[in-house]
């Protein structure tokens, strides 16, 4: 499987790490670290030598309570970002549900569009269909980030998230988008309970019924914070793990804050599966 974006048919054969560059003041874990440019690209950088595959760059919160912020605003803070963290050799995702932000982005050179609203503001989906090669990434979101998760969605979320991707990607196909441009998000922590959570990731191959490649973005989320009872900046560990076994349940890209540790244990996955697989071609 390969995902197509602007300049890049990334090759799904093996997992992908998207390193999260947050251009914010008040991101859930990382808010204020990168919010100026020079920082931000000089983490873009760090994340790169960690080994990153793609970086997403978002200049918005979606975290549960948080205002939004102008178009002008979020312009201001990712294009100078994005200018030179496009010429860094590697897919360059935008992290915005503002159409004329995507536009902007994708017209420097951005890669892919990661939408927490999975194209649904007007004139969203007219703007991917008006770059003929550039990657998507929808995510289901139940509510708004102000009020997400004070009434989180009711039910069995995996066939309602099912749904709801197929329906937008289908309206996607009718514009003429090619099937090889988009990728799924289930959208952990977006409007959806603890048990929800862990249900998506749990059944997370039902999703991929659809035929996309998946996302998951279980980094430093609250519900391994519920679990684990460790404040959002001490949620490596459980994030790493998270990671992995959203991998082993068919996970194609995982969406993370701790780059080096988390390609350190998908490497460990890697040479385990190696050893099986010889181990299998040696007993016939």
């Amino acid at each position: 499987m390969h995902w197509q974006t602007s300049r890049y048919q990334i090759d799904l054969s093996r997992p992908r790490v998207m390193g999260i560059v947050n251009v914010t003041p008040d991101s859930f874990s990382d808010g204020g670290c990168y919010a100026s440019t020079r920082s931000a690209l000089a983490h873009c950088e760090k994340l790169l030598v960690e080994g990153a595959h793609m970086l997403d760059i978002g200049g918005e919160s979606s975290r549960p309570g948080t205002l939004p912020v102008s178009t002008e605003e979020e312009l201001a803070r990712v294009l100078p970002v994005l200018r030179d963290a496009v010429t860094l050799g590697i897919p360059i995702s935008i992290d915005t549900h503002k159409p004329e932000v995507m536009r902007q982005a994708l017209d420097i050179g951005a890669d892919i569009v990661n939408d927490i609203w999975a194209l649904r503001q007007p004139g969203a989906r007219e703007a991917i269909a008006a770059h003929p090669r550039c990657g998507v990434c929808l995510m289901h979101m139940h509510g708004v980030p102000q009020t997400m998760q004070r009434s989180p969605m009711e039910g069995d979320a995996v066939p309602q998230i099912f749904a709801f991707l197929k329906e937008i990607s289908d309206s996607l196909r009718d514009l003429g988008v090619d099937a090889a441009r988009i990728a799924w998000d289930p959208g952990i922590g977006f409007g959806k309970t603890v048990e929800q959570n862990f249900a998506l990731l749990a059944r997370q191959r039902e999703l991929l019924a659809g035929g996309y490649p998946l996302l998951a973005g279980w980094s430093r989320k609250s519900s391994l914070g519920n679990v684990t009872g460790l404040p959002v900046n001490d949620r490596q560990a459980p994030s790493v793990a998270a990671a992995l076994l959203a991998v082993e349940r068919g996970a194609h890209i995982v969406r993370v804050h701790d780059v080096k540790e988390t390609l350190a244990a998908l490497k460990v996955r890697h040479a385990m599966h190696s050893m099986d697989n010889q181990g299998r071609g040696s007993h016939p």
